[in-house]
């Protein structure tokens, strides 16, 4: 009996139950405001860290990208890429003793209207040391050989220490500042020349606008030998 009752809701005018489906699913894709159908987007993105402290260098991370899945409604899909979402850790309460960062959907800018559901990995490892800056002497880098006739009597640069900072293992007194290097074949007078600086480590800068030098080159003519000094015989 039961049976006989479900096959009548089922089959009875099965057509029109078809049909009034069809437009059912119709009114509802036509009805339902776009802004309610969304779609999902994964990128991947550059893990971006700011607000690193002054007294601090960043030395190593373990994670250079992060995949991250975005939910938004379909109109907003066309904003959703690494132009407009972006990874970005605060940095501005680490700590050297602190290796181990969480990643959280609140490291990502997105338009409004989109939301993370999915971010991988979810931790970071950082490499903080103190920073540390000392005064280096610089050392002008000097190539090729002046004509025959001239002496090179002095080699200055100005100012010849300029302060360097860095993580405190890759900064040390014995380190010197070179200059690139300059080429005195052609020189034949007194010349100063400006030199950009080479930097003892890539992990260190100049923390001034200070990223070159003037060298003075002073160059003078050999005394030339004297002829005949007993002179000729009488």
């Amino acid at each position: 009996m039961i049976g006989k009752l479900l096959r009548n809701v089922f089959l009875r005018n099965w057509g029109l139950k078809v049909f009034s489906l069809f437009l059912a699913v119709l009114l509802w894709l036509l009805l339902v405001p776009e802004e309610k159908i969304f779609s999902e987007r994964t990128l991947s993105l550059p893990l971006d860290l700011y607000s690193i402290p002054a007294h601090l260098e960043l030395i190593g991370k373990d994670v250079s990208t992060v995949e991250v899945t975005i939910r938004a409604p379909k109109r907003l899909m066309d904003q959703i890429g690494p132009a407009n979402v972006f990874a970005k850790l605060n940095l501005e309460k680490a700590l050297v003793i602190q290796e181990e960062y969480p990643l959280n959907p609140s490291i990502i800018s997105a338009p409004n209207g989109a939301r993370v559901i999915r971010l991988s990995p979810n931790k970071v490892r950082l490499r903080l040391e103190q920073s540390k800056e000392l005064v280096l002497d610089v050392e002008p880098t000097l190539v090729g050989q002046l004509r025959r006739g001239y002496r090179l009597e002095k080699v200055e640069a100005i100012p010849p220490r300029v302060p360097v900072r860095g993580p405190e293992s890759k900064v040390r007194e014995s380190d010197k500042v070179f200059t690139i290097p300059i080429d005195i074949s052609n020189l034949t007078q007194t010349t100063e020349v400006r030199a950009d600086l080479i930097l003892p480590r890539a992990e260190t800068r100049v923390p001034t606008q200070q990223t070159f030098v003037r060298v003075r080159l002073v160059i003078v003519e050999d005394a030339k030998p004297s002829s005949d000094r007993g002179g000729n015989p009488r």
